[in-house]
């Protein structure tokens, strides 16, 4: 008996993000561009027809993340397979990408990718032999990006791209270009979209939010633009901010946030240090002063504000001394949230060949000490939210492994746990609120009294009959182990 061929098989494609929820973004995108195509996705890269990475270059660990991923993929492409390198490292290094990973059929840079439906259909109709690279600016760029689905209650909205910024650590600018902000149209058509699709969060991302419009003489702007992000869509229930640029937190952004209740009393301002010295090599904004005022006037209109900041420690010159200075700055901000880096020389920025390197023991011996401290600030912060109630996000259920946890007495090993998050953590980079004893649907919005408190989780408990308030149960089907 003979086989019939089979033609009319909806092709497939894979498609792994790599990086920070701007690839994340662009990657939605993609997927909707594709699946509206009639192509269909899948977790499986052996079943694609198309294998797509949406590489990350923002560091040098990150591109050897990056560059591993696609050599993987390359060695195991079976015949007829088309590999795509997108995003950051493609735009930044793709000839990199080319002497290291040959089996890649194309790369597209990071502000092509709204062009992934006719480069995927060339490559499967075979019409060159050469390798396909769209990089650098699209011919046309009206501004309007495709709305992605809303995964899990929450959905990223990218507002803006590139970076205006002259830091002497990042690399950005190099491969993503000066600030180019959406049209304000088109992002609140795309946040009243995401909300339409089952969205409860947006987070607005860009490299700096707060910088939205300077570049089309509309300085200040981010106010505005949240505002009418409110105003249009009155079912989202959070509006989080995050990648606030010192010195550009201004005072009508603040009332803004105090003003509208959907925006949350949530802001991440990475100030990258502590100690006016460094800051000024880093060659980001030194005033300590400024920071000062900014944090008081936010905890005066927002009293109950979570704020996250970022720091980087083993700058080029940073002495113990102004280690020691950032340091003290911690105590007296008392930051909710903080991420702490160690620098990273990359090629190509200003910092990379700067006289006194410190050594890779001294940098891990300063991250250890920042993170020592903050863990007891996190837990103090965190110890004043006990007995408060508060909304949270469903993200997932699963069981308790008490042990690794180091968990408080209330919460025991193997018990179901329904994985959280209030207005007090963003997704991906935060902390959680434990629920102990139910399992909730991810995606539903529940209320809890805060009953404990750990370094970077709390503990709840449901205000009273989830089933009865139409919040559905489910049973825990995913194993979680925290550590």
């Amino acid at each position: 008996m003979s086989k019939k061929k089979r033609t009319n098989r909806h092709p497939a494609y894979y498609l792994l993000t790599l990086g920070c929820p701007k690839n994340t973004v662009d990657s939605e995108g993609m997927a909707m561009l594709l699946q509206n195509d009639g192509y269909r996705a899948t977790a499986n890269p052996d079943a694609a027809d198309i294998l797509i990475v949406n590489t990350c270059g923002f560091l040098e660990s990150a591109k050897e993340e990056s560059l591993a991923t696609l050599n993987d993929l390359a060695r195991s492409k079976r015949r007829g397979q088309k590999l795509v390198a997108a995003g950051c490292l493609a735009q930044r290094n793709g000839d990199e990408i080319v002497r290291h990973v040959p089996g890649v059929d194309a790369l597209l840079g990071t502000r092509r990718w709204m062009e992934i439906v006719p480069l995927v259909d060339a490559l499967r109709a075979g019409r060159s032999t050469e390798r396909y690279s769209l990089l650098g600016d699209p011919e046309h760029d009206d501004g309007v990006v495709v709305r992605p689905p809303a995964f899990g209650g929450s959905a990223y909205l990218k507002i803006s791209d590139g970076c205006n910024a002259p830091c002497a650590f990042c690399s950005i600018p190099s491969f993503k270009g000066k600030l180019r902000s959406r049209p304000m149209a088109a992002v609140v058509d795309e946040a009243a979209g995401l909300v339409r699709n089952g969205a409860r969060e947006l987070v607005v991302v860009a490299q700096d939010s707060t910088d939205y419009g300077r570049d089309r003489g509309e300085a200040d702007s981010l106010p505005q633009l949240l505002a009418a992000i409110c105003r249009r869509s009155p079912d989202l229930r959070w509006l989080r901010l995050m990648y606030a640029y010192p010195g550009h937190v201004s005072d009508r952004l603040i009332e803004v946030m105090a003003t509208e209740p959907q925006i949350v009393n949530y802001l991440d301002m990475p100030l990258q240090h502590g100690h006016p010295e460094t800051l000024r090599r880093m060659r980001r904004p030194s005033s300590l002063t400024w920071v000062h005022k900014t944090v008081d006037k936010l905890r005066a209109a927002l009293p109950d504000i979570a704020l996250r900041t970022t720091f980087i420690v083993g700058f080029p010159g940073e002495t113990e001394a102004e280690f020691a200075g950032l340091l003290e700055f911690m105590q007296a901000v008392q930051f909710d949230k903080l991420g702490v880096f160690k620098f990273s020389p990359e090629p190509g920025t200003p910092a990379f060949d700067l006289p006194d390197q410190v050594d890779e023991e001294t940098k891990e011996e300063r991250w250890h000490r920042v993170m020592a401290l903050q863990q007891g600030i996190s837990l103090a912060r965190n110890q004043t939210q006990v007995g408060r109630v508060l909304d949270v996000l469903v993200e997932g259920t699963g069981e308790l492994d008490a042990e690794s946890l180091d968990a408080p007495v209330q919460l025991r090993s193997g018990e179901a746990v329904t994985l959280a998050r209030s207005y007090r953590d963003a997704p991906e980079v935060d902390g959680l609120v434990l629920i102990p004893g139910v399992a909730l649907q991810p995606g539903q919005m529940t209320t809890v009294r805060i009953t404990g408190a750990m370094a970077y989780d709390l503990i709840g408990e449901p205000v009273a009959d989830a089933s009865a308030a139409g919040v559905a149960f489910t049973p825990a089907a995913e194993l979680v182990l925290f550590g």
